[in-house]
């Protein structure tokens, strides 16, 4: 029998300990008293330090930059030093805890309440179904994206990137906003808010940011839409030709006061229903691909005349257009709204830009037959373009140069268009290209099986169609 050779032990590094101090008010962890008791380095905001014992003899580093903390705590742990890192809620969601793993330091996480969990608990909300995003150190477009396009997400803000600027990219869309400021000190305060009252208010940094969606109202249709110019008509069946502008709604001169928020009492239908047109979604997976795939087959939607990108060409659309949660994705021309439509399902923002009231409607009963938020815009492009914020890429399902011209001046990171009649793709290539842009192309010419007579099958023809993609230099 082969004996084992006995195993060394090795001792473990010294392990940095990060607590996080409770954004509910609670006390601190009883993990935090023995472990500060014995720190040689205790490494945090200055509110966080001058909120717990330091002990005598111990050295304290201020965050600011991170990167003479990162230093400290490398040498407190080679030198077998005990070092305590102090940080709001748990830090491990959107906190130093990724820093330090990034920095390759050993570490013990004893979490707290989260402020975004204390945020919810304060209004009494549930928040299983709910995405949680951050502002912070980062473009917060990406943030207001997702706040367009689920109903129910909570955003830690940053200075300059809070209540009040979130509020502006969300004006148009229906949403609540619940702002949380102070959590867990005397000066607590959770006010709700329309995005136009929040722009108009100043904010104490940091706090959180709950966006709830409200019931979904159409922009509304213009009486008389401006007459597009003639733009030949596709063979295929294509998404509409788009329509014309509807303005953002204006901030009013004098905002209502916001609302204070007393603990539970936001109204019990606040969030939105699981299954229901923009609620959350039954797998608790907000911004997940959808369950139930995509490039549907046409008959999962409502259309007029066939007025629909058949589910082949869809299939390369929605791929080109690379949705998902933070981007803003324009669909002009929308038609039915499928191409809109599959990509909210993929967790994107969308703008339905459609000139034709039959078709706006058709688009709001497909986008709450597939329980997603589809904002719609109706108008004529390039008219209604103008005013709205800026996509990170554009569908154009319909219309001429002049949109094609619109869009492209606007720098969107990618354009996809689909054109039947061949002597439209020369002009569109060379605009995409002289507008700094990569092109690509691809004819798609789709048989799909059909039964004849007897039980025999054929293949059945579909139009072609040329996809074009420009992706920004």
């Amino acid at each position: 029998m082969t004996r084992m050779a006995a195993v060394t032990p090795v001792a473990p590094a010294t392990a940095v300990t990060v607590v996080g101090l409770d954004a509910a008010g609670a006390p601190p962890h009883p993990a935090l008293a023995p472990v500060l008791a014995t720190a040689g380095l205790v490494v945090g905001a200055t509110r966080h330090l001058a909120a717990v014992p330091i002990p005598a003899g111990a050295d304290t580093v201020t965050l600011g930059p991170l990167a003479p903390a990162l230093r400290r705590l490398a040498e407190a742990v080679a030198a077998g030093v005990p070092a305590v890192v102090l940080a709001s809620g748990d830090p491990g969601l959107f906190g130093i805890v990724r820093r330090l793993r990034e920095a390759g330091l050993p570490l013990r996480v004893v979490p707290a309440v989260s402020s975004v969990a204390a945020a919810f608990a304060r209004a009494g909300l549930p928040w299983d179904g709910a995405a949680v995003v951050t502002a912070h150190g980062r473009d917060p477009r990406a943030a207001v994206n997702a706040c367009r396009a689920l109903p129910l997400v909570a955003v830690l803000t940053a200075p300059g990137a809070g209540a009040a600027e979130l509020g502006a990219g969300l004006i148009g869309w229906s949403r609540r906003l619940l702002v949380a400021e102070h959590l867990g000190t005397a000066a607590e305060r959770i006010r709700a808010v329309t995005p136009e009252q929040a722009t108009a208010e100043t904010w104490a940094d940091p706090h959180v940011l709950l966006s709830l969606a409200d019931p979904v109202p159409a922009d509304p249709v213009p009486a008389d839409p401006v007459p597009a110019d003639p733009v030949p008509a596709d063979p295929v069946p294509a998404d509409p030709v788009p329509a014309d502008p509807v303005p953002a709604d204006p901030v009013p001169a004098d905002p209502v006061p916001a609302d204070p928020v007393p603990a539970g009492s936001v109204p019990a239908d606040a969030v939105p229903k699981r299954g229901a047109a923009g609620g959350m979604r039954a797998d608790n997976q907000p911004a997940a691909a959808p369950a139930g795939g995509w490039a549907l087959p046409e008959t999962r939607y409502a259309h007029r005349d066939s007025m629909i990108t058949k589910s082949e060409v869809r299939a390369l659309v929605v791929a080109r257009l690379r949705p998902r949660l933070g981007r803003l994705i324009w669909d002009i021309g929308a038609g039915s709204g499928s191409v809109g439509i599959e990509c909210a399902l993929l967790g994107a923002a969308v703008l339905a830009v459609e000139k034709d009231p039959e078709a706006g409607a058709t688009i709001q009963v497909n986008a709450a037959a597939h329980a997603v938020h589809v904002r719609l815009v109706a108008g004529h492009a390039p008219a209604a373009l103008a005013d709205l914020p800026e996509p990170d890429a554009v569908f154009i399902g319909g219309g001429g140069v002049d949109v094609l011209t619109a869009v492209v001046a606007r720098q969107p990171e990618r354009v996809v268009l689909t054109l039947a009649a061949l002597d439209r793709v020369a002009p569109a290539v060379g605009l995409l290209r002289a507008a700094g842009y990569t092109v690509e192309g691809s004819q798609l010419s789709a048989a799909r099986l059909a039964d004849l007579p007897g039980g025999s099958i054929r293949l059945a023809a579909t139009n072609p169609v040329v996809v074009l993609t420009g992706e920004r230099q």
